[in-house]
């Protein structure tokens, strides 16, 4: 048989769960009574349709897989599996293109979030909270991504306001689907996606939105009260640093 059917794209990160790695699901498991089903008798013992998320730097990738077994044997296993493949491939087809759509137009009302883990060494820099819901509370400093602009621009852009320095972005290290009260007042649901990046030599950082900035290593991490949406990405953090 041939290697199993995949397909990925670019969908809405709406899933309400953090990515520490990636979710799997099992989507149908059907017998040989299906939509995907061809061919004589009943020789169709199962078809298993999953699903896989991972997030990645460029958005989520979605893959999905049918796998089945047949008890057809021989020769007449060999020509109805490619008729059976090519059935699959057309209804998976139809299914991941209405995927997709409704995917796009949740995107529309989902508020994107960019962070940055700014790294120096074996030290990453964080930030305290000097206002609204998490008051006190550390994060990874970042902010909104504005209509029609790029993830990584906005990344540059926030903490050039926030910390007055230009940094260059790096690593992906992950993404958090919140809500927005978790998100800290931001309407609708937000989705926190983080970089690792280092700042450009010669620049200091200076907190101009937050109440303190503090670089930390990856073992002082956990004694500080993080904000809930960066709290999952902490790990991530830890084994940067620990690569270092």
């Amino acid at each position: 048989m041939e290697a199993p059917l995949t397909v990925a794209f670019d969908v809405a990160r709406a899933l309400g769960r953090p990515w520490p790695v990636p979710l799997e699901e099992v989507v149908s498991v059907r017998p040989f009574h299906d939509v995907y089903a061809v061919g004589p008798g009943r020789g169709w013992r199962r078809l298993t349709h999953s699903r896989r998320f991972t997030a990645t730097g460029a958005g989520t990738l979605v893959e999905e897989q049918v796998d089945w077994a047949t008890a057809l044997p021989g020769p007449l296993g060999r020509v109805v599996d490619p008729l059976l493949r090519r059935r699959v491939r057309r209804a998976m087809t139809v299914h991941l293109d209405g995927y997709a759509a409704a995917a796009a137009r949740r995107a529309l009302d989902v508020v994107q979030v960019v962070g940055a883990a700014l790294v120096d060494g074996d030290r990453v820099l964080v930030a305290q909270r000097s206002s609204g819901p998490y008051d006190g509370c550390w994060e990874f400093p970042g902010g909104k991504v504005e209509p029609e602009e790029e993830e990584l621009a906005a990344l540059v852009r926030e903490i050039g306001e926030e910390l007055g320095v230009a940094v260059v972005p790096q690593a992906f290290l992950g993404e958090v689907v919140l809500d927005g009260v978790v998100a800290g007042g931001l309407p609708g649901a937000s989705t926190l996606r983080v970089w690792s990046a280092r700042v450009e030599t010669g620049s200091e950082v200076t907190a101009h939105e937050h109440s303190e900035l503090r670089w930390l290593t990856a073992d002082e991490l956990e004694s500080l009260d993080w904000i809930p949406a960066d709290r999952p990405l902490l790990p991530a953090v830890r084994a940067l640093l620990g690569r270092r």
